[in-house]
């Protein structure tokens, strides 16, 4: 059994946590007839130790909406990536202190422009069968997961960002093999005593869905997608048995898709990767840089040079991106914004941090998956002037591609290497993204 959801079910001693309280008035709202949905939870809640950060799922059922082309779905809605119990137990908070005789009293500052822990919570429509009394718990399973990569990289979900996860998500032989985030058009977001909290939908999609968003921008596919019939509707349903792509079921979208990315490049910033590097041309394992921890029987196994990343055939590369774990690529819609210490590190800048050291050549690695993304940073990205980074799912290491038209960077045609704390910058001159391009061809006909 999960948590009671209904605060009336609650004794005095065991006051009802603000943070869920407020999340659950969100759910009653939208769904007054199911105030104790099913749920799956926890059995030993992540701030006592356990493997799961989502303390949890709550899953309704959605009757839809034939008119607008909604179709009846199961809705399940996450509890923990935002903050819920307000005391410090899994998020950081902001303090202020004042004796008052005896007790330490404490406030959280809170208010609309703070955000409550991450700042979101996940949601997922799954269409409903004709058969089912029941929901479906596997997609409870991927929300834990993603919701592990949030609190392992600290990097949060947000609309726009894409999911590779290299096979089905219920693991059947359904061909939605990866993910979109949207806003949940239902909830958007809600004000709780501890922050803002913004509701972020998974929208499982097809490997063809995923590359148009990575080529072009994760908003504009799901714009595309609401628009075809059968591909889950203005609130886009995920339903795993849907054969066709968006592009087979309108073959005409392919060309908006390949003149967005030809006019506006790629809205992808960065990509969620395995890095390493080495200031010498001679790598020998003492000398990389890497955000992996060591392991002594099979080290590096899974990262690749990438001079030689394209002697890999097809079966090779679809073997090892099958056992890799999930990469997640984060949408930037400020395409001209300056990036920062902060924004491609996740850390707060420090002035200490700050100094600059500049190498005279680097020996860089990815792992295969962050490799057969460099020719779209290549073309969707530095040729259109901006940049695009590489940021380690371990640790605080980041690795940013660069051109001299990218503001806040600290490499110049004179010093186009540098390391900045765990942050690298690697300067690519104009005619040097060409010739990029052109060597790493055959990555593009790798799938």
């Amino acid at each position: 059994m999960g948590f009671p959801l209904n605060p009336n079910c609650l004794s005095a001693p065991n006051p009802f946590p603000a943070g869920l309280h407020a999340l659950y008035n969100v759910c009653s709202n939208a769904y007054p007839q199911q105030l104790n949905p099913l749920q799956v939870t926890a059995v030993v809640k992540y701030w006592l130790g356990g493997p799961d950060p989502l303390d949890y799922i709550s899953m309704y059922a959605n009757p839809g909406d034939s008119k607008q082309g909604i179709p009846p779905h199961w809705h399940y809605i996450s509890f923990g990536l935002s903050d819920l119990h307000g005391d410090g137990r899994v998020h950081e908070y902001s303090l202020f202190f004042y004796s008052a005789i005896i007790n330490l009293i404490q406030f959280r500052i809170s208010g609309p422009d703070t955000q409550s822990g991450f700042g979101f919570e996940l949601t997922f429509r799954l269409k409903r069968e004709d058969d089912e009394a029941s929901p479906p718990t596997w997609p409870a399973a991927v929300m834990q997961a993603l919701a592990k990569y949030v609190f392992q990289s600290d990097n949060v979900l947000c609309p726009g960002d894409h999911v590779s996860w290299h096979c089905s998500l219920d693991n059947s032989e359904s061909r939605i093999q990866h993910m979109l985030m949207m806003e949940d058009p239902q909830f958007g977001t809600a004000i709780t005593p501890f922050g803002s909290v913004t509701f972020i939908q998974i929208v499982g999609v097809c490997l063809e869905e995923l590359k148009a968003a990575q080529q072009w921008n994760g908003p504009a596919i799901i714009d595309l997608m609401k628009s075809v019939d059968g591909a889950g509707g203005p609130w886009l349903v995920t339903d795993m048995r849907r054969g066709e792509t968006i592009f087979e079921i309108d073959p005409e979208l392919q060309e908006a898709v390949d003149d967005g990315i030809a006019t506006e490049g790629s809205n992808l910033s960065g990509v969620s990767a395995k890095c390493s590097w080495s200031e010498s041309t001679a790598v020998s394992p003492t000398e990389i840089i890497s955000s992996e921890p060591e392991n002594t029987e099979n080290k590096n196994n899974d990262l690749l040079d990438v001079k030689n990343i394209c002697k890999l055939n097809k079966s090779s590369a679809n073997r090892n991106s099958r056992n890799s774990s999930m990469s997640v690529s984060h949408d930037n819609n400020q395409n001209n914004s300056p990036m920062s210490y902060s924004s491609e590190t996740g850390v707060p800048e420090t002035g200490e941090l700050l100094q600059p050291k500049f190498l005279t050549c680097v020996h860089l690695q990815l792992n295969l998956e962050a490799g057969l993304l460099l020719p779209l940073a290549l073309r969707g990205r530095l040729k259109h002037g901006r940049h695009f980074t590489f940021k380690s799912v371990v640790g605080d290491l980041a690795v940013t591609l660069v051109t001299a038209s990218v503001s806040g960077s600290h490499v110049t045609v004179d010093n186009p290497y540098a390391i900045v704390g765990p942050w690298l910058q690697l300067l690519i001159t104009d005619n040097l993204v060409d010739e990029m391009y052109i060597d790493l061809q055959d990555l593009n006909e790798v799938s």
